[in-house]
């Protein structure tokens, strides 16, 4: 199997909606292309309508669109003229320092200009040229400008539009990517969250709850930053930066080539960043997941916590915790602080420096080797490319913390999950056989040895044993929680590995010791929102437990809201509740795990009554506290370090005097000394 990288996995993510993002793309790309004329558009505006007045004028026959009269003559730019028509005396408009001079006959425009009383001289590289000259006052020079103003406008207007345009696209581009970045993040928190329910009841042993929980938030929150910003910034700065390259190419390619050294200092300069980045925010990220873990344990805790005077020992944890985070959290702003900025200025600043070697500063004069337009339009790209370049190095951390989240989130996804098949099998009789099952957590010291015992349909069996004699380990293993690593389980002469977990547990209800409410209503609790148990069958469920006694009392009866855990009602009657629910889905098996140890003698006797009409054609497993509510269970499993000591009935295991009656008789003490 191939293994996959983080960035190849979010590429897959995203491939799912390539439709939109292409769309998306697209449009940037036109935003990018349009926005970009801007400075062509002040090149042409520069060059052609107003320092291209400095031009040789011909005198033409008529006046004309773009003609200019001028001392009793009317004059034609060179390049406004066509070919075939008659031209007549020639003049040159030459800029010297801030002023514009009429000059006679043809004169180069290149080279050194000095203006002696009405004489200028032009030193050209061929020879130097001496002729009269006319200086032009403000309000004559405004005449050759005269006939530019519509042409500027025009393009003024069009570069406008193209701005709007642009922005249209712009929006459509931003509205497009944001949309599929909610898709993409919606479609892998719903694909992480079912994954984490067909995990093995093993990962959340050793996993707090807080770490999984920053997994499905926090760390897909910083993913959704990624698709939504970086990435957007990425493109857009990717787009814009070649499209800026592609400009300076087209004004001068040599200086072009010289500023393409900027990409492999940005190469080199993310790679470095990803190196010592990553390595803190991994830390970082961890270090959220154990603070949300230690905040949730204390939460839950608290009265523990405050009861026992754990205060101060609780809050150095957690100032631990955060002291790791601020410590590594302070090095990535020291990292990105020490060179982002600072790496976009000196990269500014050396370019700049080139430009001005490049050119030279004989070469910013009239006889220089671009024109004025061409260099304003040089520098406005040259500014515009480091817009981008900052973009990216300032997206530079929030792309290593949503690489690392996304490491994390797919971690958690490659974790090995229980065979999925939720095909239906037909209704269990009941009928349930351990045959020398050994079974070990950690795969080396066995909790249960080589048991083996069997209970009928319809029957009643009991396990009792101290703490850790492996009472919980036959019901999880029973549920498919594990397997055991030599023997079998049977339910109906099958062996319960032929079937999926969900099969396995389809036809099996459990009672817990310590039971579970979800926020919701009671009758929510019961049905657990599923179609196939009516209001109606809840309620006979709760009525048979009992339960309407008290839920009829209540402000909203059935439909009464329960806050997290249920915690507004007692233990005894949220066991209640949880026993409902289990009889509610009707299952052939039923396991009471020790569900009536925390409860009162009155709510245990309801119980048992509700047992005793329910367990007629239903398989029931208890896993026994109290000696006293097991005593019609057809089967009695005496249990000690993993092994079955004794079993029978109540009756003949008090007769046989060994571990049954020593648990039976203490119990029996307890119950008299609360008694006095």
């Amino acid at each position: 199997m191939t293994v996959k990288t983080t960035e190849r996995r979010l590429f897959d993510y995203a491939w799912n909606y390539r439709k939109n993002i292409s769309i998306g793309l697209l449009c940037l790309i036109i935003a990018v292309s349009l926005e970009l004329t801007g400075p062509f558009i002040a090149k042409r505006v520069i060059d052609e309508h107003i320092v291209g007045i400095e031009d040789q004028w011909y005198q033409v026959s008529e006046d004309r669109e773009g003609a200019v009269s001028f001392n009793g003559a009317v004059y034609m730019r060179e390049d406004r003229l066509t070919d075939h028509e008659e031209l007549n005396d020639v003049m040159t408009i030459i800029q010297v320092d801030r002023s514009y001079y009429f000059v006679e006959g043809n004169v180069p425009l290149k080279g050194s200009r000095t203006v002696e009383g009405n004489q200028i001289i032009i030193e050209a590289p061929d020879r130097t040229y001496e002729r009269s000259a006319e200086k032009l006052s403000l309000q004559r020079l405004y005449g050759f400008f005269k006939p530019e103003i519509p042409s500027i406008y025009a393009l003024l207007a069009v570069y406008i539009g193209l701005l709007l345009i642009a922005s249209v696209f712009q929006f459509t581009h931003t509205y497009i990517l944001q949309k599929s970045s909610n898709r993409i993040i919606k479609k892998m928190r719903d694909d992480l969250f079912n994954h984490i329910q067909r995990l093995p009841d093993r990962f959340f042993v050793n996993q707090p709850a807080g770490k999984i929980v920053a997994r499905v938030t926090n760390d897909t929150e910083s993913i959704k930053e990624l698709y939504e910003r970086v990435l957007a910034t990425f493109v857009t700065s990717v787009f814009y930066m070649a499209g800026i390259f592609a400009a300076l190419f087209l004004l001068d390619a040599k200086l072009a080539l010289m500023c393409l050294v900027l990409l492999p200092i940005l190469y080199g300069w993310t790679k470095l960043y990803k190196h010592f980045g990553g390595k803190y925010n991994k830390v970082v990220r961890s270090t959220v997941s154990d603070m949300n873990g230690n905040i949730n344990e204390a939460i839950q805790g608290m009265s523990i916590i405050q009861a026992f005077g754990q205060e101060k020992q609780t809050s150095d944890e957690f100032e631990e915790l955060n002291k790791r985070h601020f410590t590594y959290q302070r090095k990535l702003v020291r990292l990105s602080a020490l060179t982002s900025y600072n790496l976009v200025n000196t990269l500014r600043n050396l370019t700049l420096v080139g430009l001005i070697w490049y050119f030279g500063s004989s070469s910013l004069g009239a006889e220089g080797i671009v024109t004025v337009g061409v260099l304003y339009a040089f520098v406005d790209y040259l500014n515009r490319l480091f817009q981008p370049v900052t973009d990216l190095v300032n997206q530079l951390p929030q792309l290593e913390v949503a690489r690392v989240a996304a490491t994390r989130v797919f971690d958690l996804l490659d974790e090995e999950e229980e065979e999925l098949d939720l095909d239906s099998i037909p209704r269990f009789e009941g009928n349930i056989k351990f045959e020398e099952v050994r079974f070990a957590y950690d795969g080396k010291n066995d909790v249960l040895k080589d048991i083996s015992f069997q209970v009928n349909k319809g029957e009643t069996a009991a396990f009792v044993g101290h703490t850790g004699s492996g009472k919980s380990s036959i019901m999880n293993l029973l549920f498919r929680f594990y397997d055991p690593q030599r023997g079998s389980v049977y339910i109906d002469g099958c062996d319960t590995r032929k079937w999926s977990q969900q099969q396995v547990r389809s036809h099996m209800g459990i009672v817990l010791q310590d039971p579970f409410l979800y926020k919701g209503t009671i009758l929510s609790n019961v049905t657990m929102n599923d179609a196939r148990i009516s209001r109606e069958m809840a309620i006979n469920a709760l009525k048979a437990v009992g339960a309407d006694r008290f839920i009829e009392k209540l402000g909203h009866g059935y439909d009464t809201p329960l806050n997290e855990r249920g915690e507004s009602l007692s233990m005894g009657e949220r066991q209640l509740i949880s026993f409902a629910r289990a009889l509610a889905f009707d299952p052939a098996i039923l396991i009471l795990d020790e569900a009536t140890a925390n409860i009162d003698t009155e709510t245990e006797q309801m119980i048992q009554n509700a047992l005793e009409v329910l367990k007629q054609d239903r398989t029931t497993l208890v896993i026994a506290h109290r000696l006293s509510t097991i005593q019609q269970a057809d089967q009695i499993f005496v249990l000690n370090h993993g092994t079955i000591v004794e079993r029978g009935t109540h009756e003949p295991l008090i007769a046989l005097q060994g571990q049954y009656y020593k648990m039976y008789q203490m119990q029996q003490r307890g119950a008299k000394a609360n008694a006095m």
